[in-house]
């Protein structure tokens, strides 16, 4: 092969690969259309691939699919993309704790973005941990455990989907405990002596 069609070949190639890393940009921006229930949802917009396999692999796919009071803050992609890839593997190498964290994304409750605007506090996850909401952002952006949701109030046909922007981590938004308040002077320590 000459070195023109060798780097003509090397340019292709290159460019090929791009392409799907284009098309994965442009559907993060791309909104989501509401088809079936929150697991064909999720599955058909293609934005979804990593939280789907997991749901799959944990079966958790047929809770989402027919229960119809769920409300689920699904991370795209992307967001699993930021994540450390060693912290991803590990999930998927141990389904209990893949499964707790998914369920972490889950409440058993419709919570659209009427209850979450103005609001701030912790609601239960399905994985019997707490989730903080905070809707008490002034430009009116809707957080979910610092995650920022980025498509609200997406009505399935099995419950509310909500799409964020980072994956949720267990007391990663969780309020700070109170300081613990500086144990008073004992007055007569201090108190110069007469």
């Amino acid at each position: 092969m000459s070195p023109t069609r060798f780097l003509l070949a090397a340019v292709a190639a290159a460019a090929m690969g791009a392409a799907p890393l284009a098309a994965l940009a442009q559907d993060a921006a791309k909104p989501i259309a509401i088809q079936g229930d929150l697991v064909d949802t999720l599955k058909l917009s293609g934005q979804f691939t990593t939280f789907v396999a997991g749901l799959d692999a944990t079966n958790l796919s047929g809770l989402l699919k027919t229960n119809k009071n769920l409300t689920v803050f699904a991370p795209t992609d992307a967001a699993f993309a930021a994540m450390p890839g060693d912290q991803l593997a590990k999930l998927k190498g141990d389904k209990a704790a893949m499964q707790k964290f998914l369920l972490h994304h889950v409440v058993n409750a419709p919570v659209d973005s009427s209850k979450i605007k103005g609001a701030k506090g912790p609601i239960p996850s399905g994985a019997g941990d707490t989730i903080l909401l905070d809707g008490s952002d002034e430009a009116g952006k809707l957080k979910v455990d610092g995650a920022t949701i980025t498509q609200a109030d997406l009505h399935t046909g099995s419950g509310l989907l909500h799409v964020v922007d980072h994956v949720l981590v267990a007391g990663q938004g969780a309020p700070e405990p109170p300081a613990a308040a500086a144990p008073a002077a004992d007055a007569s320590a201090t108190a110069p002596a007469r």
